[in-house]
Formats: C-alpha cells, structure tokens, sequence
C-alpha cells in the first residue's frame, strides 16, 4: 500500500472530489482525517473507508476559519502523532456562465478570495506541524483554466491560477523543511456534480447539449476523454507517496492531454 502509515488530513472530505481521494487514501492505507462543513456527509464517507478495511476519522471544520482549521489539526496530532498529507479540495463557489463585463466585482472575486484565503490558512496550518517533523506533503487541486482561459468562466481560472502560484511558494519556502508541495491540474472530471453543473452553464450559453459540450471538451484532449474522480484520486495518491519523492513545486497535469506541458 502506497501510503500505510501516513496520516492525511482532506479538506472538503465530502465533496466529490475529496470523497474519491479519501478514499483512495483509505485503501492504500493512509489514516484519513476527513475535514469538511456537514458531518453527515462526511461520516458517510467514513462508513465507506472502514467498509473497505481503512481507517478514517471525520470532523466538522470551516476551512475559511483560521482558529477552526488549527483547533483541528492539533487534534490530529493527538490522536495520530503528526500530519504527514493535507489536501485541500474545497468548492471555491465560483460563480461562472456570464462574461466578466458582466459581472459584479463580487461574483468575479468570490472563488479568488475563497482560493487564497483557504489554500494559505490550510496550508500554512499543516506546514507548520510538518516542519516539526521534517516532512510532509501539502496538495492543492486547479482546473486547465488556471492555465488555459476559457471565456465565461469567471473569476475560477484567476483563482486557479493563484493556487498554482500559492503552491510555487509554499515549496519555495518548505523544501528546505522536507515538505513537498503539488498542486494537481485536472480538466475537470463529468461524474463530478459541480463540474457537470459549470458544463451545464457553458452548454447553455453555446446552445448545444451537455452532452455536446462533453463531446467537445474531449475532443480537445490528446486521450479524447475527460479524467473521472478516479484518475484524480489515483494521481493524488501517488503525488502523496514516496514514490514522487523528487516531485515539488510542481502542477501534476491530469487533463488527459488537455494541457500539454
């Protein structure tokens, strides 16, 4: 098992993608922290890893709250002995479907004051513990619009790409500490509801089907298909194993060849 004795804290641990990462932790072994605003959804994804012969434990915290997120992680610490992965996966609340000359300057800021303010408490929270330990894999998750504008996507490409570079500075600055920092890119991923629901919007403003709009997104692709939940969960596994040891400050592009590097 790729990640047996690690301990993984998983922002948002009940959204669609960070229920498909925990649970992909939890079956390589890592113990899994599951952080996120409702305990029932978050406890039905506990029920899902011991199921599966894994180990997880979930909490209510606000990943926009400061003193929520270290009260948190100081009790992960007492209870495992340290933090050895933290993954931030919360929805941004982006608000997309319209150009930016239409927008108020709330909407167009919303998912960037969301990234920023997230990402920097959450990470720098677990950094902190994990320079104590000299280790420690910090990951963050974007889509292709931090690096290939899409019209009417809103603020969320600009948040995605200040995730990218909060990232760049995080390992900057942790490496030295032996903490990794990746950020994953994904192209977005249609068994995902908030992805088919942003799809949905942009199919609207073209005029064509969802299932056109898919179609079409694929077709940009070198795979000619979008990634699903469990290409992200297996990348973020190996991202946040030892095998990727030498990986840092990098953007682990999971586009299916959307984005080629």
């Amino acid at each position: 098992m790729l990640l047996e004795g690690k301990n993984a804290v998983i922002y948002g641990g009940a959204g669609a993608i960070g229920g498909a990462v925990a649970r992909a932790f939890g079956r390589e072994g890592a113990k899994v922290f599951l952080a996120g605003r409702t305990l029932a959804k978050l406890e039905a994804i506990r029920a899902d890893i011991i199921a599966s012969g894994g180990v997880a434990e979930a909490a209510v915290v606000d990943a926009l709250d400061k003193q929520s997120i270290e009260s948190h992680l100081r009790e992960v610490v007492r209870i495992a002995g340290g933090i050895d992965i933290s993954f931030n996966t919360i929805d941004l609340g982006d608000a997309q479907g319209a150009p930016l000359v239409e927008m108020t300057d709330e909407h167009f800021m919303l998912p960037i004051g969301n990234a920023m303010k997230t990402q920097f408490l959450t990470g720098s929270a677990a950094a902190r513990h994990m320079i104590e330990k000299r280790s420690g894999v910090i990951l963050a998750i974007t889509a292709q619009a931090g690096r290939k504008p899409y019209p009417n996507s809103g603020g969320f490409g600009v948040a995605c790409a200040a995730i990218e570079g909060l990232c760049r500075q995080f390992a900057a600055e942790l490496g030295p500490h032996g903490i990794r920092v990746v950020c994953l890119r994904s192209s977005g991923s249609p068994d995902a509801p908030g992805v088919l629901a942003a799809m949905r919007l942009h199919a609207e403003s073209a005029g064509i089907s969802i299932e056109a709009m898919e179609a079409r997104i694929a077709e940009n692709t070198l795979l000619k298909r979008m990634p699903r939940l469990s290409d992200v969960a297996n990348a973020a596994v190996l991202m946040a194993s030892n095998h990727a040891n030498a990986i840092t400050g990098a953007v682990a592009n999971v586009t299916c060849g959307e984005i080629v590097d």
